[in-house]
């Protein structure tokens, strides 16, 4: 059974059997408004904890989006390069952004969980 965690910097990330799907919290899409662009990661690159991953663009700003531990890109979705909107209409669903297999599964011990971090966006 997956098990989703949150960061402070609004990604959540649902983990199955070593891997964990990223994406985006609905907080976070609301914040940016409507995406219009989503850079995603090769597969096989390497990401540290806090590495900046990908940049989703909105017609508000840029912001990058985050690693939320270390590991290396598995997948993509590259259903985004034609419709990012998708990001904004399932943010925690279909609009996850890339795959990672974990280097060190102990750093999911520092995110939040649901309950945390609704408290964090209160």
């Amino acid at each position: 059974m997956a098990t989703t965690y949150y960061t402070d910097d609004h990604e959540w990330l649902r983990v199955e059997n070593g891997v964990a799907t990223v994406g985006i919290t609905n907080y976070a899409q609301e914040q940016l408004g409507d995406l219009v662009f989503v850079e995603l990661p090769e597969v096989g690159r390497t990401f540290a904890k806090g590495d900046a991953a990908v940049v989703v663009e909105s017609v508000k700003a840029a912001s990058d989006v985050y690693a939320p531990v270390d590991g290396d890109v598995a997948e993509v979705n590259e259903a985004l390069n034609a419709e990012p909107a998708l990001v904004n209409s399932a943010a925690t669903g279909d609009g996850w952004l890339w795959k990672m297999k974990l280097s060190d599964e102990s750093q999911l011990e520092g995110l939040l969980d649901e309950a945390g971090y609704n408290a964090l966006i209160g």
